[in-house]
């Protein structure tokens, strides 16, 4: 089994290198940051977590090949990893439509892009040529090829992850919602001819654990409303919603800019999309996703009103019940 937590990129630097010690001291094997627009750099984070920590290994959750070049994201990855001796992994992923209209970026074809971004960061990193590219470019530093996990909501993303990645970042809103993902991924897989125990699926969960339930609820609701109405529809559908549903909390919290109406307007409905409450609330559905074939159980935000209390109860309580 594997344990990995899964952080936003809105918090101040040194939270980072805080959460990331208190991960590792608590057992957990990866350490994932995101790098969603105009909130902090990643792969700033992931430095800092790098310097700060000695076993635990890192990754971006995720960067985006529409947003940042496929060159560059090279660049980067092969100077985390070498920075943090090996530790690091990189997740990619097309991203949402909807926040890339913040800065007019067409999402016109999300898995040909994404596919081909996917091979020519491995080119790069494996000393190759790329086709299209001129032969200059190449890194000027020594690299080696790293695990690519690819980042897939809808089933057509799903079965490319299960065909070309070496990992899949897969959001499970409701946890429950792996039956419905796992069927894509392992397509992919038999399409092209691989066993499903050479592909590492990270069951991204959201959990808000606290013993205090409205203040764990406030901070999944907050959540819910920042990303809600961008999620796939595959989700929605699983939990009986629409993005119209989510439309009136987009217009509070992004436009009117008032995150208190926007909380309020969080229901019953679309908490259903984490878990709220202890670990012992949380361990029977982690219980069926291991029935159904999880080896990875990843931790996503808000994790709780104190996330490092919450890193720490985890690894206290559900990495030894899991781990044996």
């Amino acid at each position: 089994m594997r344990f990995s937590i899964r952080l936003n990129n809105d918090l101040p630097v040194a939270e980072y290198m805080r959460l990331a010690r208190v991960a590792e001291a608590a057992g957990f094997d990866q350490f994932w940051v995101s790098h969603d627009l105009f909130v902090r750099s990643a792969p700033v984070l992931l430095a800092a977590v790098a310097l700060a920590t000695e076993r635990i290994e890192f990754g971006t959750c995720i960067v985006n090949p529409y947003t940042l070049h496929p060159s560059e994201i090279a660049m980067f990855a092969a100077t985390l990893d070498e920075l943090s001796g090996g530790r690091f992994k990189l997740g990619i992923g097309a991203g949402a439509a909807e926040f890339l209209k913040w800065v007019e970026i067409p999402q016109e074809r999300p898995l040909r892009d994404t596919r081909r971004a996917m091979e020519q960061i491995r080119a790069v990193l494996g000393g190759q040529p790329v086709p299209g590219w001129q032969p200059e470019a190449y890194l000027r530093f020594p690299a080696r090829p790293l695990p690519i996990y690819l980042a897939a909501m809808s089933p057509n993303m799903l079965r490319l992850a299960g065909e070309v990645a070496d990992g899949v970042l897969p959001l499970l809103f409701p946890p429950e919602h792996y039956e419905t993902v796992l069927p894509f991924i392992r397509d992919g897989a038999e399409r092209a001819g691989r066993a499903r125990d050479e592909i590492d699926i990270a069951a991204c969960i959201w959990c808000s654990i606290s013993d205090d339930r409205v203040a764990a609820e406030t901070v999944l609701k907050d959540k819910i409303a920042y990303y809600g109405h961008a999620l796939s529809p595959l989700i929605w559908q699983r939990l009986g919603l629409t993005q119209d549903d989510f439309r009136p909390i987009e217009q509070a919290l992004m436009v009117e800019r008032d995150p208190g109406k926007a909380r309020g307007l969080v229901d019953a409905r679309m908490l259903r999309i984490g878990v709220v409450g202890t670990p012992r609330d949380l361990i029977p559905r982690l219980e069926a996703l291991v029935e159904l074939g999880v080896r990875h159980l990843s931790f996503g935000p808000p994790l709780g009103p104190d996330p490092a209390a919450a890193i720490e109860a985890l690894g206290r309580e559900v990495i030894p019940y899991f781990r044996g």
